[in-house]
């Protein structure tokens, strides 16, 4: 939903799905889910769209499908196709009009928690005779539209990741499948395009596991077939809590900025809350073979820091040279020669892990005149222009090696630091 920048549990969501998708031979759709207008924006959709372009997560187009763009489905272009399947369930009695205010709503929410009882629509505008609705009509009053949720049953689906799970209808409230100002609900127009989609397996967070329950419902009454769910467990914050976008998780967007490399990502969220056999870097190709809904835990995983700058660390001395310097930035290609380009990288890679330190490297050894200081820098010598030269005919030996490198700017240069 475009309602805010994706952080990387939205991505690891997105990410498993598009694994699975490959190892199975299958299709992964991009849907853009945008039926909520006050929250929902255009910069927030195509932010989606570059962070997924970005990654290298490529979707199969659906413009077969009506309200689709450039191989995307936008949810708030198919108002007329749920239209259709609205006038299909009020037909049948499935649905009906709810005229209660949100004053009404709220009040009805903090009297059931006053007595102890989980807040749910109590049903009022259920029993309402045609007359009263066409009065209410007539008075102009707007109307949402809700799903008659049939009472004494239950609701059963198999879960590939929890097992089993059973609902008993008497603890789902009538719930609203369009609201009043005439926009579709979030479950309905999912249920609806999972369908006429084709989708058949749908991995997401256990957080909608009461929703699912709810589209299952809505799925059956339109006898629609119920695609396989596969409710993962949630990301938690280094220091607790689910990673949002209300709780300002760091975005997507953000790490591209920051240098970090979309292999790393990937290899990092492909192992969070999912085993892999193994722990070596692995191409996209590789990471779906690997993937499996056998192995995703139960338990919510916990967002390491370290672990990804340890997969970030891989990345960077998986680069070619071509695209390090590309990575490093024009500020870097610009004061490091072509033809030092090899040795600098060979001298530089195995201690920078983002674009910023190897800008630092290349001003140290490139610039005529600078002073850093070591929170700047990390080192610092006391007379650069000297020790340029020495540093220069040094890179201009036939085989430098790191270890080489560090040592000789720490007794010949007089450096100090890391």
């Amino acid at each position: 939903s475009p309602t805010g920048r994706m952080h990387l549990g939205n991505l690891r969501t997105a990410l498993f799905s598009f694994l699975f998708a490959r190892n199975k031979g299958g299709r992964f759709l991009l849907r853009i889910e945008d039926t909520d207008l006050a929250r929902s924006t255009a910069e927030y959709a195509q932010a989606i769209i570059t962070d997924l372009e970005w990654l290298g997560i490529t979707w199969e187009s659906s413009e077969e499908c009506e309200g689709a763009h450039q191989g995307v489905l936008y949810q708030s272009q198919r108002l007329s196709v749920y239209e259709t399947y609205y006038k299909k369930l009020a037909k049948q009695g499935v649905i009906y009009p709810c005229f209660c205010s949100e004053e009404t709503l709220k009040a009805q929410r903090l009297a059931q928690k006053a007595a102890g009882k989980p807040p749910r629509y109590s049903g009022c505008c259920r029993a309402l005779s045609q007359e009263e609705i066409e009065q209410k009509r007539a008075a102009g009053i707007p109307a949402a539209w809700r799903f008659a949720v049939p009472k004494e049953t239950s609701v059963t689906f198999e879960d590939a990741v929890i097992g089993s799970q059973t609902f008993a209808t008497r603890d789902i409230g009538d719930f609203i499948v369009r609201r009043s100002e005439g926009m579709p609900g979030f479950l309905f127009c999912n249920a609806v395009d999972d369908a006429l989609t084709g989708v058949t397996v749908v991995i997401r967070g256990q957080d909608h596991l009461s929703n699912t329950v709810r589209q299952c419902l809505i799925l059956k009454a339109l006898d629609f077939p119920i695609p396989q769910y596969a409710h993962i467990a949630l990301i938690q914050e280094e220091e607790g809590g689910a990673l949002s976008k209300r709780s300002g998780s760091r975005s997507v967007g953000q790490l591209r900025v920051e240098g970090y490399l979309p292999g790393a990502i990937l290899n990092y969220l492909t192992r969070l809350g999912h085993t892999v056999p193994h722990n070596q870097y692995l191409e996209q190709e590789a990471l779906a073979q690997a993937f499996s809904l056998t192995q995703l835990s139960v338990a919510s995983a916990r967002f390491d820091q370290a672990q990804l700058v340890f997969w970030q660390k891989i990345a960077v001395g998986n680069l070619s040279s071509e695209l390090f310097f590309q990575w490093a930035g024009e500020q870097v290609q610009a004061l490091v020669p072509q033809e030092k380009r090899a040795l600098f990288m060979q001298a530089v890679r195995g201690s920078v892990f983002f674009p910023t330190e190897v800008l630092t490297w290349a001003q140290i050894l490139c610039l005529k005149q600078q002073h850093f200081s070591l929170q700047e820098a990390t080192v610092r010598w006391e007379h650069p222009g000297a020790q340029q030269e020495k540093i220069g005919a040094f890179l201009g030996e036939a085989a430098v090696d790191y270890g080489r490198f560090v040592e000789f700017l720490k007794k010949d240069c007089g450096f100090s630091g890391k």
